[in-house]
């Protein structure tokens, strides 16, 4: 049976490839991306008229909710939501709603899309949310006295802050949104997905470790696509890089994850 799949981040890397094996079983899949000359060249490549494109700034509070009402009023029911979008940024920036860059992209558009989507997800037999990020990671947390990195932002700080946030994310929803939807929190490890990075000199040097060390993009991929045929019994899962992981984890603490949702609402209430 086709299922009807959407997917942020999909015109690169695991995105990618997630979308192209889903449309070879036969699913409609619709892809979110910034980048229409990426999404042009991936309508090409598939060639299919089950895949569309819909071209949204993921890092934009406006954008994400206007790709969600294209979604409900093109959709009535989506079996799969499958959250990859992220980009490194060295130095501070905000989104078109004055937020850091990382914490608006990685984090607050899958906040969006998970809560929003939630009538369409639920109208589906057997719904499923997978988020593509770092758990079983512990490195950093959440700045709570400066979550928009005001005064002492670093790109790695950024991103693992915006990681933690994704993985508290899963525990509130699980626990609080109400839905059917299966959550899963996915860790692949380091991949062969490509680097937008803006430094030449780390690009390069990210491209030598990745053909050196990196799993290739179909190994890490595989799991997300059994998820979508399949998904867990459990409200929530963690899966880093195959093992599952323990949800008593320090990262994933309940009380940690309520705090950040009400932070979240009061942000998107007052931006």
């Amino acid at each position: 049976m086709p299922k009807t799949v959407i997917i942020s981040g999909g015109t690169d890397g695991m995105g990618r490839a997630t979308a192209l094996e889903r449309l070879a079983r036969g699913d409609r899949v619709t892809v979110i991306g910034s980048d229409p000359a990426k999404g042009k060249a991936l309508l090409a490549q598939a060639a299919s008229p089950d895949l569309r494109f819909l071209q949204a700034d993921l890092s934009s509070i406006a954008e994400v909710e206007r790709a969600v009402k294209h979604l409900h009023d093109t959709h009535d029911s989506v079996d799969a939501l499958a959250l990859f979008a992220n980009r490194v940024s060295p130095k501070r920036r905000e989104s078109a709603e004055g937020l850091e860059f990382t914490f608006s992209l990685y984090y607050l558009s899958r906040y969006l899309l998970s809560h929003r989507l939630i009538p369409l997800l639920d109208a589906a037999p057997t719904p499923v949310i997978i988020n593509v990020a770092g758990v079983g990671n512990t490195a950093g947390g959440i700045v709570w006295e400066d979550p928009q990195l005001t005064r002492r932002y670093g790109q790695i700080r950024a991103q693992l802050q915006a990681g933690r946030a994704n993985d508290l994310l899963g525990v509130a929803f699980a626990n609080s949104a109400g839905s059917k939807a299966r959550y899963v929190l996915y860790h692949p490890g380091f991949t062969r997905s490509g680097t937008s990075h803006q430094n030449p000199l780390v690009r390069a040097t990210l491209k030598l470790l990745a053909r050196l060390f990196a799993r290739p993009v179909p190994d890490a991929v595989r799991p997300i696509v059994g998820w979508i045929d399949q998904p867990p019994s459990a409200p929530l899962s963690a899966i880093d890089r195959g093992r599952e992981v323990a949800l008593s984890l320090k990262t994933l603490n309940p009380a940690d994850a309520a705090r950040l949702a009400a932070y979240t609402e009061n942000l998107l209430q007052s931006t």
